[in-house]
């Protein structure tokens, strides 16, 4: 099923009073920018209000975004209470974040943490890896694994340490291995639908509430037959 055919609800991953988390597919906004385009905190609005028949203006609130051409996780808060509180989990770094990447070359390890210091251009929206010297720069650290390989492909699990601009993209090229579809960071050729196959796979956290743990993870995107090969391949 193409991401366009699919119905909002069929793409909620969580829901209850405090919190709706929702599979972002890629080229979507999470927030609207000076494209224009309909942001998907809109579409959650619009969901909810529909859904409750919730008149006016519903609250929701972005606890954090994903890049427009990577798929997967993403938390919005429907209280400022469960917002605050979201909010105060990812400045302490109790919201685990892990993604899977699909690079072109395999990494010299296979597992290992990435320590960069990296600095945004904010006119290029683009971050670059520099010397620790360098005024602005900001530490970055991730660890990833060797999770499957195709007969073109490698597929990385990669938890994020920190939270900076384009990190996972950045470091990964890097390394050398840059991440398919990413013309951006390196890869030599963009995909057909201008993604990039950088999936947001989980999160994991306290709810802000109730307390209880909650892992919440996202499948591949649909009709990616790249990403189904590496489904199957991580089902067996």
């Amino acid at each position: 099923m193409a991401p366009q055919a699919m119905r909002f609800s069929d793409r909620v991953l969580f829901e209850d009073n405090h919190l709706l988390v929702v599979n972002k597919m890629p080229s979507e906004i999470v927030q609207g920018d000076k494209t224009g385009d309909v942001p998907l905190v809109d579409e959650a609005r619009s969901y909810i209000g529909k859904k409750y028949n919730k008149p006016g203006d519903v609250f929701l609130g972005v606890v954090h975004r994903i890049d427009r051409p990577v798929s997967g996780v993403v938390i919005f808060a429907r209280t400022s209470k469960a917002l605050a509180r979201m909010n105060a989990l990812l400045r302490d770094k109790r919201i685990r974040k892990s993604y899977l990447a699909v690079v072109k070359n395999k990494p010299p390890q296979t597992s290992g943490k990435l320590v960069d210091y990296l600095v945004k251009n904010e006119n290029q929206n683009k971050s670059y890896v520099v010397e620790e010297s360098r005024p602005g720069a900001r530490k970055a650290e991730l660890v990833y694994q060797l999770a499957g390989r195709s007969d073109r492909y490698y597929l990385l699990e990669v938890e994020l340490l920190t939270g900076r601009h384009h990190q996972i993209r950045v470091q990964l090229a890097s390394a050398g291995c840059p991440i398919k579809g990413d013309v951006k960071y390196g890869y030599d050729r963009p995909n057909r639908d201008a993604s990039i196959h950088l999936h947001a796979r989980s999160v994991a956290f306290e709810h802000p509430v109730r307390r209880q743990d909650l892992k919440i993870t996202a499948p591949f995107t649909p009709h990616d037959r790249l990403w189904q090969h590496f489904s199957r391949q991580k089902d067996r």
